[in-house]
């Protein structure tokens, strides 16, 4: 601390965005990190996709060249291959409420631990400790562990205690929770109406459960809560939220960081410099991914220089920050080993471990004259029609390759977004030549899409399809799928898109595996929290 000057503090609030991939150090975009890192001082970097070898590699040149150590976080929720290609994916969260096993959380946050501080990452953002209590939420969802904040609280808790056994930093989000929304803060700012009383019983619950597990960051929500704080400030940007209710209430003393700065709910609003300059006054320590790292270390500096920041205040932030690269035995080692990458990440131990809970999480919400128990009893001919977005490409790919080696005879067709009248025509067309049709729905949360549900000309194929023959709608996404085909007659939720979650569906329809799973959330309005139909192992 002593060594600092103010312009170095300020520097250590910040921390860009960086990619994962593969950049030669005379590129441009490792030219612009190696700027923030080596002229700037940035605190720490939030990295995004890449191979193993790469973001580590990378991280290495860049901890290299920083005066002190950087702390890297990444989105981790599911595990590191949500980052880190070839790394060990576990199905979606909300997959672990559908088991209620606290064990699974447990893993999913070891492996993601494991194998993210392997290739250089010290921080997961995650847990998601939101309730996910709205069903048209577009940006929650399957990130969510479900809509009992106690079954939350129980399994953030465990998720928590997942990465600090295995060395990792936790951070809760989004506080003080975006699971009430029905707009996605990457887009707008969502407003929530709830007042104290409503989110001390709810929203709050699994913040106060992870910040007793020892949580060390918590994230903050880019949501309005007039009726708690007064305005339609955002609650990145409110003291109220920020440092009355966090810090004052919660008496969290941890590392407090934005959620993307650069997102439309605040960035359209505030500008990139302001925002900084007031998410920090509103009692942040790090803020993430600012729209220009440039503009937010001139307006903090300035804010610094002007009084309007006080030196206290600063120093505050800057002493938790280095405390926890401390805490990391960053300062001893701040590089990784690139030739023990391969005995971490990807393990076959993890991976069986993802299947595992993929199979357990299956829930069978509905098979009215047994269509998908008539599938499971014998080998069958099916139409296999999936639906995924342009970043899916082999979506259901998998869960055919294991039907047909499983002995049932399967026709493939994929359906996209854009897919227009000919697509669906062809689709029919595959549909006519089976006895039997299952449909493959990847609807998921996508960044700044603003909304989650199947294209009307597919729920409307599902439910014609259903009306002429066996037919089963499997969601390997959002379970709310049932709002728009509500006459379908075998629903199954299989809560994620990842070959763990498609290979567990193809052993289902095969009868090979038991479906055990049960609702984390209402499917208004017939299906509670903890249905599920229980289905045993089939003999063919």
């Amino acid at each position: 601390m002593a060594t600092l000057t103010p312009g170095e503090k300020v520097a250590q609030l910040v921390m860009p965005w960086v990619p994962g991939s593969y950049t030669a150090f005379d590129d441009s975009l490792f030219q612009l990190a190696a700027r923030w890192v080596d002229s700037f001082g940035v605190g720490g970097l939030i990295v995004s996709v890449g191979s193993p070898f790469d973001i580590a590699a990378k991280l290495n040149a860049l901890q290299q060249r920083s005066r002190l150590p950087l702390l890297v976080s990444a989105d981790l929720e599911w595990g590191a291959a949500m980052r880190v290609v070839g790394a060990t994916a576990f199905p979606q969260i909300m997959a672990v409420g559908a088991t209620g096993e606290p064990h699974d959380a447990y893993l999913i946050g070891a492996a993601a631990a494991l194998e993210g501080r392997a290739v250089g990452i010290h921080v997961n953002l995650a847990p998601d400790a939101d309730v996910n209590s709205n069903p048209l939420n577009p940006i929650i969802n399957i990130r969510s562990f479900g809509e009992d904040p106690h079954q939350v609280s129980r399994l953030v808790q465990e998720y928590v205690r997942g990465l600090h056994d295995h060395g990792m930093l936790a951070t809760l989000k989004h506080f003080p929770g975006h699971g009430d929304t029905q707009i996605d803060s990457h887009v707008r700012l969502p407003v929530i109406a709830a007042g104290y009383a409503r989110l001390d019983s709810l929203e709050l619950v699994p913040f106060r459960a992870g910040i007793a597990a020892g949580a060390d960051v918590v994230m903050s929500a880019h949501i309005a809560l007039p009726a708690f704080t007064g305005s339609n400030e955002p609650g990145t940007l409110s003291a109220a939220v920020l440092t009355g209710l966090l810090r004052d209430s919660l008496r969290f003393q941890g590392l407090v960081v934005t959620d993307a700065l650069e997102m439309g709910a605040i960035a359209a609003r505030y500008g990139g410099g302001e925002a900084t300059v007031r998410a920090f006054l509103a009692g942040s320590d790090l803020l993430l991914g600012p729209a220009s790292p440039d503009s937010a270390l001139e307006a903090l500096a300035a804010a610094v220089a002007t009084g309007r920041i006080s030196r206290e205040r600063l120093d505050a932030s800057v002493r938790r920050i280095l405390e926890i690269k401390r805490r990391l035995g960053l300062f001893e080692r701040r590089t990784v080993p690139l030739d023990s990458i391969m005995t971490v990440v990807g393990r076959k131990g993890a991976q069986d471990e993802a299947n595992d809970v993929a199979v357990r999480a299956l829930t069978l919400v509905r098979d009215t004259g047994g269509r998908l128990h008539a599938l499971r009893n014998r080998p069958a001919r099916l139409a296999v029609i999936a639906y995924a977005d342009e970043l899916n490409g082999g979506a259901g790919q998998h869960v055919s390759e294991v039907l047909r080696s499983g002995g049932d005879t399967v026709e493939y067709f994929r359906l996209w977004p854009m897919s227009g009248t000919l697509s669906y025509d062809s689709a029919r067309s595959v549909i006519a030549r089976a006895p039997s049709a299952v449909f493959l729905a990847y609807v998921r949360p996508i960044t700044a899409r603003g909304s989650i549900a199947l294209p009307d000309s597919l729920a409307q194929l599902i439910g014609a399809t259903d009306a002429a023959r066996p037919t089963v709608l499997v969601a390997l996404g959002s379970p709310y799928l049932l709002a728009q085909t509500p006459a379908v007659r075998a629903y199954l939720v299989a809560w994620s898109g990842v070959r763990a979650s498609e290979r567990a569906v193809a052993l289902a329809l095969l009868g090979r595996v038991p479906i055990t799973g049960h609702l984390p959330i209402r499917l208004p309005p017939q299906y509670p929290v903890g249905w599920g139909v229980q289905v045993p192992i089939a003999g063919r």
